[in-house]
C-alpha cells in the first residue's frame, strides 16, 4: 500500500499545479458550440468580460491586437460580452456584428453571460470562491497560466497592451 500511495503522489505532482484545480470550464460561443477551456491547456488564457456600449469599448482593439501578436506565441484571448452592468446590446446576433463592424475582432467570444451574483457563469462563481475575483465593471481581466491556474487579474483602467499587462503575460509564457 505504501508503494502505491508514493507512485499516486508522483503522478499528481507530475500533472504539476493547476491542472489539478481548476475545473474545466465551458462557454457557449458567440459562433456557436462551446469553448471549453480546457481545449487551450498548455496556453496562458486572457479572459475579459466586454460590453459594447462602455466607454472602455475602445479595448476591443487592443484585445485584438494582443490576440495577434501574442497567439503564435501561446497566449489566448477570450471575450466574454456581458450585461451585468447594464452597458450590452440586446441580443447574440447584435453584439457580433457590432465587434465585427466596429473592430474586426476575431479573438473568440462567448455568448451573452452573466459574469456577477447567482447567475454568474460558473467560471466567475469560481474566480469569485476560490480567488476573492469579481469584475467591478466591464473590461477587467483575468489571466490564466499555462496549467490552467488563476495567475492575475486586472481592472478596466488596464489596457490590453500596458506594459505592466504585457511584462506579466511575457513572464507566463516564459514558464513551462
Amino acid at each position: 500500500m505504501h508503494i502505491l500511495l508514493k507512485a499516486l503522489i508522483l503522478f499528481i505532482s507530475s500533472i504539476g499545479p493547476g491542472l489539478a484545480d481548476i475545473p474545466d470550464f465551458s462557454f457557449k460561443s458567440i459562433d456557436g458550440g462551446n469553448l471549453n477551456l480546457s481545449d487551450y491547456k498548455g496556453k496562458a488564457v486572457l479572459v475579459t468580460n466586454t460590453a459594447s456600449r462602455c466607454g472602455f469599448t475602445n479595448q476591443y482593439s487592443d484585445l485584438e491586437e494582443l490576440h495577434k501578436d501574442y497567439s503564435v506565441r501561446g497566449l489566448v484571448v477570450i471575450a466574454v460580452p456581458s450585461n451585468d452592468f447594464n452597458q450590452e446590446l440586446s441580443s447574440n446576433t447584435k453584439v457580433k456584428e457590432f465587434c465585427n463592424v466596429s473592430f474586426g475582432l476575431t479573438v473568440p467570444m462567448t455568448e451573452v453571460t452573466s459574469i456577477r451574483g447567482k447567475g454568474a457563469h460558473p467560471f466567475f462563481a469560481w474566480l469569485r470562491k476560490e480567488h476573492g475575483f469579481q469584475p467591478k465593471w466591464n473590461f477587467y481581466k483575468v489571466l490564466l497560466d499555462k496549467k490552467g491556474s488563476f495567475h492575475s487579474s486586472y481592472n478596466s483602467f488596464t489596457k490590453p497592451n500596458s506594459p505592466s499587462l504585457l511584462k506579466v503575460v511575457d513572464e507566463v509564457l516564459k514558464q513551462p
